[in-house]
């Protein structure tokens, strides 16, 4: 009888870190639990979900059973959309000044530095100028950085010189050093350099990760390989994406899609995951996610790298509630703690909130608090103003009244500041209060929602709501989350955006009739729900939109079920280029050759992918691993066979399942 595997997928959001344990060859979900997303050390929400899970393991399964562990993690991406990161020296070769400005490198971090030293290759992978070694040897003593980024001229043509040069800085520094080469294979060296610059200020966030994982996994008596989810939703043994942190730029959003399929068994849909800060959404067809090829876009940079083609919104249980000046709602995109949740921890909180009922001056600020990060440690890491400082001396771990705190216009601009920098966080009324005063969500219970309600109607209304005018505001909210949600629904079917267009807001808003005519608008595919809170809206958006609504088993945990259930894969793509004379170029990460026969560098290059393909999969953590390789093909216009080649594509993929087992 062959032995059950079990496999365990972990997922850190914006709200919960969730966790599931997977059997794999029954195709079931055994056990799942979520923990509180500690965004001050994400290892203390991580821990927390693995230990709740690992306890409700069936009746004689123990954590040395488990014979995989994977992460998906938004720590890539939010580091790249907040600007944090480690301090990096960039290293050009080969480039002149006008390429380094096309980087938008010195733009983007002012101060980075960065030294263009000569060398490069040209279009034919030969060296234009040599590798000038003693001009980087002085550039590399005089950088006081964490990291490198290496980016030369025509390197995914020959990569010697990147490759020379991170053994000089390996040899000089022993501090990590990415190569633009080992992200992608484009020609455009400018945004490679970006790339390799954003990778390079990540190593050390997600090496710590990393390293509380094992950690975790050590204490817990896991003893077997530890994965990733990279934003294409394929894992990759963790020592290896500890070098390649921006390959996991929406790991989260891709693990979702490959749990939904999992999960539901459907080839065909659209995802919708809605957490707590963001909803995100995704398309399978043919069983296959759709990848945006020309590289993932993650806080206004468009990297090199390869990932699912989603749209994220800032949209989700955890949106903040509120009210402009002329009484209309918004939901959203910030997000906030939810006041039930923040009472639910700190109890005094309920108390807080019956002392701002008890002021009848009212105000905006009633109702919102401030505290530092769950899971904040005590130092400092991003630099603040004088103002900024007195501030934060002001806030600790539990919440405290806005009101008390920014109680000028500098003080809130202060508070705003440090907001941004991820120093602090503010806690106010959401959709996920809302809910629970409509009695469709019972997560932190108590009277926390309601008194927190009443404080948004007497702000709106000028006066102090009833219990009816408390639910109807609170309808308002859910139906308002509702609305938003099926829009970006449709918008995701028509594959672009009609903004306020009035048919969409017509379908979307349950009124289904424009003046005289009924107004329908439905995805032509399922929508696949999952994410914590989809039971509490999605019921009424398949409504509205007419649609097949599918909410699979362990909804609220399918991004943990994507992180466990991924495949192990790698692209390699070799080119070969005919000069018309006879000669032909085979261009690849060995570098370039050069031979007489079009038929043979063909064959040539279509080994070269094959072997790189496999060998890089088997790196990554595969086994059993199968290549697939596809080859397209121009020729000269007179050309009768490919002696007549111009130009060929040679792509080739490899795919296993993740290596299993007990070290």
């Amino acid at each position: 009888m062959t032995a059950k595997t079990y496999l365990i997928g972990v997922d850190t959001g914006g709200t919960y870190t969730d966790a599931a344990v997977i059997e794999a060859q029954g195709h079931r979900v055994v056990a799942s639990a979520k923990s509180i997303t500690t965004k001050g050390d994400l290892s203390i929400g991580v821990t927390g979900a693995i230990t709740a899970a690992v306890a409700k393991l069936p009746e004689g399964l123990k954590p040395e059973d488990i014979s995989l562990v994977s992460v998906s993690t938004t720590l890539a991406t939010n580091a790249v959309v907040e600007g944090h990161g480690s301090a990096v020296g960039v290293i050009l070769i080969g480039f002149d000044q006008a390429m380094a400005e096309r980087t938008g490198i010195a733009k983007a971090f002012p101060g980075m530095p960065i030294a263009m030293i000569g060398g490069g290759h040209d279009h034919n992978g030969e060296e234009a100028k040599p590798l000038d070694v003693e001009a980087l040897a002085t550039a590399v003593a005089g950088m006081l950085v964490d990291a490198f980024a290496i980016a030369s001229a025509f390197a995914v043509r020959n990569p010697r010189h990147e490759q020379r040069a991170r053994d000089i800085v390996a040899q000089a520094t022993g501090k990590p050093a990415t190569l633009s080469t080992e992200l992608t294979s484009a020609l455009d060296a400018p945004r490679r350099a970006l790339t390799a610059v954003l990778n390079a200020r990540l190593i050390s966030r997600v090496s710590m990760l990393i390293t509380a994982v094992r950690r975790s996994m050590k204490d817990l008596r896991i003893d077997c390989p530890l994965m990733i989810v990279k934003g294409d939703g394929t894992l990759a043994l963790a020592e290896r994406v500890a070098l390649r942190p921006i390959e996991t730029v929406l790991s989260g959003p891709a693990a979702s899609l490959v749990g939904a399929s999992w999960l539901c068994g459907a080839k065909d849909f659209i995802m919708s995951d809605m957490g707590g800060t963001t909803t995100d959404l995704g398309v399978l067809l043919d069983g296959r996610p759709q990848v945006a090829e020309q590289g993932a876009e993650v806080g206004g940079w468009r990297t090199m790298v390869k990932a699912i083609d989603v749209k994220t919104v800032g949209l989700g249980g955890d949106s903040e509630i509120s009210i402009g000046l002329n009484g209309a709602l918004t939901v959203g995109p910030q997000r906030v703690a939810p006041v039930s949740l923040l009472a639910h921890r700190y109890p005094e909180v309920v108390a807080m909130l019956e002392a701002d009922l008890a002021d009848t001056e009212g105000g905006s600020l009633h109702g919102r608090f401030v505290l530092k990060p769950f899971g904040a440690t005590a130092a400092l890491t991003a630099e603040v103003t004088p103002k900024e400082a007195e501030i934060l001396a002001m806030i600790d771990e539990r919440p405290k009244p806005i009101r008390k705190i920014a109680v000028s216009s500098a003080a809130q601009r202060a508070l705003a500041s440090l907001k941004r920098k991820g120093l602090v966080q503010t806690g106010s009324f959401t959709p996920s209060d809302a809910a629970h005063v409509l009695g469709l969500q019972d997560n932190w219970p108590g009277p926390a929602a309601e008194l927190a309600a009443k404080l948004m109607v007497r702000f709106r209304d000028m006066k102090l709501g009833d219990a009816e005018r408390v639910q109807g505001f609170c309808r308002e909210v859910w139906s308002e989350t509702v609305r938003l949600t099926a829009k970006v629904i449709l918008d995701t079917a028509f594959g672009k955006s009609f903004g306020q267009h009035e048919l969409v807001d017509a379908v979307s808003s349950g009124r289904a009739r424009l003046g005289l005519a009924k107004v329908s608008l439905s995805p032509s595919v399922p929508v696949v729900a999952v994410g914590g809170p989809v039971r509490v809206y999605y019921e009424e958006v398949g409504r509205r939109l007419d649609c097949e609504m599918i909410f699979p088993p362990f909804f609220d945990v399918a991004n943990a079920v994507g992180a466990a259930t991924g495949v192990v894969a790698q692209v390699v793509t070799v080119s070969v280029e005919g000069d018309g004379s006879g000669l032909f170029r085979v261009h690849g990460p060995r570098g370039a050759s050069v031979f007489t026969s079009g038929p043979q560098a063909l064959l040539a290059g279509e080994e070269q992918a094959r072997a790189l393909a496999l060998e890089a999969v088997q790196q990554l953590g595969a086994q059993d691993a199968q290549v697939q390789v596809s080859m397209t093909k121009s020729h000269l216009p007179d050309a009768v066979d490919d002696n007549g080649l111009l130009e060929a594509k040679i792509r080739a993929e490899a795919i296993g399942r993740p290596e299993t087992g007990h070290r």
